[in-house]
Parts: structure tokens; sequence; C-alpha cells
């Protein structure tokens, strides 16, 4: 499987860093198979100026089936709504999974969202609205175990 992270950096040995920001899948490494997504995170990361980066890896799924892997296959479904309203909302909260794939909250998931965490929709109301949109996915590496199985190709720089 081929997957994507965008950054204002090349990045070839990828970590797991803790965000300054609460997350919706919680701390890890985020990729996608979408380039264009990666693309775009990459440019918000430089704010327009400067040279942002498509990092490349290759992901081996069949020599990661050990790992404890979380797959949201149908979203939007109660789970993922619940998984993702804990780990943006409850600092205490923590999963154990190596490995996280599903739906990304882009900006138009994040405003829905934003009004089921205000208490204005309710939860079958933020499932009914998220289905209308087109979901692009994320896969999340939580652990060192996980990103073994991850491997840097390239680095694509990319500009407005």
């Amino acid at each position: 499987m081929i997957l994507f992270h965008g950054s204002s950096q090349e990045v070839r040995e990828p970590r797991i860093l803790v965000p300054n920001r609460t997350l919706d899948y919680g701390v890890g490494f985020y990729t996608t198979t979408s380039e264009q997504q990666a693309r775009d995170w990459a440019l918000r990361r430089i704010s327009g100026a400067g040279i942002a980066y498509v990092n490349v890896y290759a992901f081996d799924e069949t020599a990661a089936t050990h790992l404890k892997r979380r797959d949201f296959t149908n979203p939007p479904e109660e789970d993922w709504v619940d998984f993702v309203y804990a780990n943006r909302n409850r600092r205490d909260f923590v999963h154990d999974y190596d490995l996280v794939y599903g739906p990304v909250a882009n900006d138009r998931v994040y405003a829905a969202f934003a009004l089921y965490e205000q208490g204005l929709l309710n939860k079958q109301e933020l499932i009914t609205e998220l289905r209308t949109y087109t979901l692009i996915d994320q896969m999340v590496f939580h652990t060192e175990a996980a990103l073994e199985f991850l491997k840097f190709i390239e680095a694509k720089e990319v500009q407005l």
C-alpha cells in the first residue's frame, strides 16, 4: 500500500510526536492514501510561504497482520463518532491500537463535528450529515512497532 504524509520537511524516518492540539485518532504519525490530501496538509503547514513536501511511503500490510488495528470501514458510524469525540475532547482518553484507519475529518467534517460537540446536532444527525460528504481516508501509526512496516520512498516538493 502506498501512503502519503504532508509536511514542511522531508520525513525519511517517521516518528510519533505529541501534537500541540487534539487530533481525530490521537497521538500518532498520520498518513493518507490520497496524494492530494497530503499535498493540502503540506501546504497548510507552511502557510503559503516556502516549500512543502509530500512524503511517500510503502506500507507492508501483509507483514503487519499481528499488529492491533482498528479499521473504521463503514464511516461515518457511531463507533467512529465516539472514537473521534473521545480523542478530541477527553485528555485522559488513551487507546491501545498500533494502527487506526478511517476517514479524515476535513474542514467540513470539523464544522459538523463542532455542532455535535456543542450539542446542536445529536449523534444520528451528525452521522446523517456526514454521509453526504466525500470522506478521504487516513492511516495513523500509533506505535514504533507499527512504524517498522512503513518504508520511505521519496519526498516530493510542492508549492502553491
